[in-house]
């Protein structure tokens, strides 16, 4: 009798084991290859998104399609645009008074950013007090900060061509977001996935 308990044990002993070893197994699948959980860090995308705020980010659709206008993007920006020696973003091409960065460093940084797309590849692009005009119209934007100041990026009247294979990226908070203003578009490459819901904290459960 005490034996077959033993035994009835070690099978289920056995078999939770081997549910939490699968159950780990595709929760790192699903992290390392579908989705992908993410931390606000910084409020360059208030009022969207909170300082702490949990995001989950699709990191496969962009596989089979491109970035689209508006989209929140997770992304690794061009090297040196978190640059905290200096305190300065840099950018790949000599920067031009009235201009946003036109092109940025070849090599990528190993920091994860999240911004929201503005600009797509081949558009010609120029930021008027914090707005975005794109081939010379200014776009809708009801989801930026209104109260955001102005600092030196906020006015960049002269117009760039965005390069084929490049996007935009801006923070909604366009007055404390260091973005692609500074150190330029980035490439589809180096765009990990598309932010589209948030998960935490609980009373701000929702979709993007």
């Amino acid at each position: 009798m005490a034996t077959t308990k033993q035994q009835s044990g070690r099978s289920s002993l056995i078999e939770l084991v081997t549910i939490v070893g699968l159950a780990l197994g595709l929760f790192l699948i699903i992290q390392g290859f579908l989705v992908k959980p993410f931390r606000i860090p910084s409020e360059s995308m208030v009022p969207t998104l909170e300082v702490g705020q949990r995001v989950l980010v699709d990191r496969v659709s962009f596989r089979f399609t491109d970035p689209e206008r508006d989209d929140v993007v997770v992304f690794k920006p061009p090297q040196g645009a978190d640059d905290e020696e200096s305190g300065e973003a840099r950018c790949g091409a000599p920067r031009v008074e009235g201009q946003v960065c036109a092109r940025p460093t070849p090599q990528r940084s190993d920091t994860n950013f999240i911004k929201r797309v503005v600009g797509l590849p081949g558009e010609r692009l120029k930021v008027i007090r914090n707005r975005v005009y794109i081939n010379g119209k200014r776009q809708s934007e009801p989801f930026i900060a209104r109260d955001s100041g102005c600092d030196d990026l906020c006015d960049l009247p002269r117009e760039v061509e965005i390069p084929r294979g490049y996007y935009f990226m801006m923070g909604d908070n366009r007055g404390a977001s260091l973005d692609s203003r500074a150190w330029g578009p980035v490439p589809k490459k180096w765009i990990i996935g598309q932010a589209f819901a948030t998960y935490w904290p609980p009373g701000q459960v929702g979709g993007l």
